[in-house]
Formats: structure tokens, sequence, C-alpha cells
């Protein structure tokens, strides 16, 4: 195990993927491997994009990712897709939109389902992050399944977020400034040659002069056409420029603390998780006093405190 750790650094293909695989899988041996490689992360700008179904994002990404080739850098992707409530499956469309950058060895994509985690993330994100970054990919792009209000989860892992919107939307921008339209470093409206495309941007414009008014920061709004590669080479300006901003702000460090603190609280949820529900003795005591809660002769609060007074002692 301690030679993948190694060929991870070295940028090993299948070293990287075995090791995403087994933070995945939350196996016992990836705490371990995950201590070696931190020591030399810290050095990736990660790029988040979200935005609502249908915007063009696996597009955008696949652009994006061959105009940072054609800048000589490498680049991981991580695309979140859905999982099913129901089969636990899910469909990892993403890969195959992406085809036309899958076979660079310069980048490198994985595919992974939500697994039941809100946020329009997967759990082992934070992970993955950390593995291509330690592998020396210098740009990570992260995206996130198809949003609306709650799933802003992207803000805590990225240093630059995109919120992408396609014309046409209407009073949508509306009802979804409350959540996602708060969180973008970056408005990209793609699909720019769309009927409506006008007026969408005139209306994100009042909402970014709204902020303005409140005292926040003015945000950019970019348009792009990623099918015939319209805007691409701005957007990266764009990135770049917010980046070096952070950076010369010293909000990067409060970026990337962020993240850490996220990290952690996640893998205690995850470690208590499957100290409640994995072992035998805590799955019966679950069991035992849902019993319980259905005959009530205890409620659900009481329940959970005595579980927790357990893991807890």
């Amino acid at each position: 195990m301690t030679d993948l750790a190694e060929r991870v650094l070295e940028g090993d293909p299948r070293a990287i993927a075995r090791m995403i695989t087994l933070v995945e899988n939350n196996s016992d041996e990836a705490p371990e491997l995950m201590s070696r490689l931190h020591k030399k992360t810290g050095r990736a700008q990660v790029i988040g994009v979200t935005g609502v179904m249908g915007a063009g994002k696996s597009t955008l990404i696949t652009e994006l990712a061959l105009e940072y080739r054609r800048a000589g850098k490498t680049v991981g992707i991580v695309a979140i897709d859905p999982t099913s409530p129901f089969s636990g499956g899910a469909l990892l469309g993403d890969r195959i939109r992406m085809m036309e950058v899958s076979t660079d060895p310069g980048i490198f994509i994985r595919s992974m389902g939500t697994r039941g985690m809100l946020g329009g993330l997967s759990g082992a994100v934070f992970d993955v992050v950390e593995i291509f970054d330690a592998a020396g990919k210098e740009i990570v792009i992260i995206e996130t399944v198809g949003v609306g209000q709650a799933e802003v989860d992207i803000i805590k892992i990225a240093d630059t977020t995109m919120v992408v919107l396609v014309p046409g939307l209407g009073d949508s921008i509306q009802a979804i400034k409350a959540g996602l339209m708060e969180i973008a470093d970056i408005f990209v409206i793609n699909k720019s040659d769309r009927p409506g495309f006008d007026l969408t941007m005139a209306e994100l414009e009042s909402l970014v002069e709204l902020n303005v008014q409140a005292g926040r920061k003015r945000t950019p709004i970019l348009g792009t056409n990623a099918k015939e590669r319209g805007g691409i080479k701005e957007l990266v300006e764009e990135i770049k420029k917010h980046y070096n901003e952070l950076v010369s702000s010293g909000k990067l460090d409060d970026h990337r603390r962020m993240r850490y603190e996220t990290e952690l609280v996640e893998i205690v949820r995850k470690r208590l998780m499957n100290l409640i529900f994995d072992e035998a003795v805590f799955k019966d005591k679950v069991d035992s006093l849902v019993n319980k809660i259905e005959k009530k002769e205890m409620g659900p609060y009481a329940a959970a405190q005595e579980i927790l007074s357990r893991v807890l002692k």
C-alpha cells in the first residue's frame, strides 16, 4: 500500500484510479494512504462548475480542459452524477459526454455518484481533490449535479465557483437567486447563440447591480458557446484573475481552511454513521429503539440521545 501512495505521487493513472476507488469504498487502507498524500497537497487550483440542468456544463468543462492543456497544464476532472434512491446506481454519463478529452494523458476524469449526499457533491470528493492535487494535477475541475437553491456545497471546496446558466430561464432566475445565485464568483451564460441571451444577460446584470448596492463585490458575467468554443479563452482569463485576487488578498488561505474544516466534519460524520449502522451491536440497538418509537414507548429525540450517549461515552 505504501507503494500505491508513491505511485500516486508520481502521477501513475492506474494508481490514481485505484486510490479513488479505495476512498469511495471507505477502505480500511484509505486513511493511512490519504495521510501520506496530504503532505504533498495544496498546489492545485480547484474550480467548481455548477448550475441548472441542461446548461451544457460537461461541454463547457471539456473546452476548459482543452484550453488548459493548450497552455501546458495538467487537469483532473471530478464529475458528480445523482445516485438513484431506489437502485443505488448512478448513470455516470459525464465521462461519455467528455470523450474528446478522456484519452488525453494529461487529463484524468473520474465520474462519481452522490451516494445519498446532499449539496450536489459526493462524500468522497474531498479525498479525490487531494489525490489529484498530490498526483500533480495543476487544475482540478469539479462538476456538480444539476442544482437548484439548496445544492451549494461546492463553495466549500472550490477556489473559484462558476454558476452556469442558459438563455430562456426567465422567472426561474428570480426563483433560484436566494441560493445558487449568491455563491457565484463568475456567472457564465452558456449557449449564447440561443434566443433570449440578451434578456438573460440583462436580468443577471440587474441582480449583480443589486448585490453591488448592498456592498458586495461585482460578479463578472460572461457569455460562452461551448460547442463552438466561443468565449472559452476569456473565461479562462477571468478564472485566472479571480484566483490571483484570492492569492494577493490572502483569501485563498480562508478558502482552504473552510475546505479542511468541511472535510474534517464529513469524516467525523461518516465515522459516526459507520459506528451506528455498520456494527452489529449498534444495528441491533437501532432496531430496538425503532420498535420503542413505533410503540410510543419513547420519542425519536430520546432514542437519538441514547445512541449518541453510547457512541460518545
